[in-house]
């Protein structure tokens, strides 16, 4: 039985219920920024040329950000599904456009946007929507840098309110699609949602989805091997960079050893440092793109 994670955001949809926001399999939050009291100028038309119309909204303001594993998937696919589900909790949207339609580069640079790397926007390449239900307002912002999607949801709710429950990330077992999907097509797949301290090659605490992915794929597959390989942006010399590299892609394996069973002769490590990038290392969020463990499906 294949095994994945599925990941459901717990949003309010009144004072006493709550409904479910699913975002793709493999979402992994990058922030959540919160303010008591703050406004936020929420863009309600495209950049006509000279200015940007917008709606300044005051009250309690949540600012989170989300990176998933998008694939092949337009910006468009990402955002539909969210969109039917917040008018399905009784936001009604008020603007909605693509990249050109909102004002391309003018639009996405007159609007609020989380800074990298916790969010990154394309500029030819991103779709908003802005959406009210009473008093409360919700923008959500979402772009591409494949094999990675971003998203920005901004929610305003009055002071005075009852303050609204925080998102909680659940998971869930299921049986079908995702990292593992990706992993038996190509051969490879990106464990995108493990954290490591900058310049440093320990393990954050966890836990990860994807390792209990791997977990119980081996365990399914008594016959797979796999190895994890480590990857660095173009910062520093190529030594130190396999160096951190290997040392990431062995804390990997350590931790699918000593809190998942899995058997030290069925996973290897190594690092190739910068050798190999999903993207160009000239921006900041090409570089964040570019330092990731990967694990790669080993044929016996």
């Amino acid at each position: 039985m294949i095994r994945i994670a599925q990941v459901i955001l717990l949003v309010l949809a009144g004072p006493l219920a709550a409904q479910d926001l699913t975002l793709p399999t493999g979402a992994r939050q990058l922030s959540e920024r919160v303010s008591p009291l703050d406004s936020y100028d929420m863009p309600t038309g495209p950049f006509d040329g000279g200015t940007l119309p917008v709606r300044q909204v005051e009250g309690r303001v949540e600012r989170f950000t989300w990176r998933v594993q998008s694939g092949s998937s337009t910006t468009l696919q990402l955002l539909a599904p969210l969109r039917e589900q917040i008018t399905a909790q009784g936001y009604d949207i008020m603007f909605e456009c693509a990249a050109k339609a909102c004002g391309g580069f003018d639009f996405r640079f007159a609007t609020e946007v989380v800074p990298t790397p916790d969010m990154y926007v394309a500029i030819q390449d991103y779709r908003f929507l802005a959406a009210t239900r009473g008093e409360d307002v919700l923008s959500l912002l979402v772009s591409r840098n494949p094999p990675s999607g971003y998203i920005q949801m901004i929610r305003v709710t009055p002071v005075d309110a009852p303050a609204p429950p925080p998102l909680v990330i659940e998971e869930t077992v299921e049986n079908s699609g995702g990292l593992l999907s990706a992993l038996a097509q190509n051969g490879h797949v990106i464990l995108d949602d493990l954290n490591f301290r900058t310049g440093e090659i320990t393990l954050g605490d966890g836990p990860f989805a994807s390792l209990a992915q791997i977990a119980g794929y081996l365990a399914d597959n008594p016959g797979t091997r796999l190895a994890l390989v480590g990857h660095t942006d173009d910062t520093g010399a190529l030594d130190a960079n396999i160096s951190v590299s290997t040392g990431r892609a062995q804390a990997v394996r350590a931790r699918l050893i000593e809190a998942y069973g899995v058997s030290g002769d069925r996973i290897e490590a190594r690092g190739i440092g910068y050798l190999a990038p999903l993207t160009s290392n000239a921006t900041p969020e090409g570089r964040d793109l570019n330092r990731r463990v990967e694990a790669v499906l080993l044929v016996n």
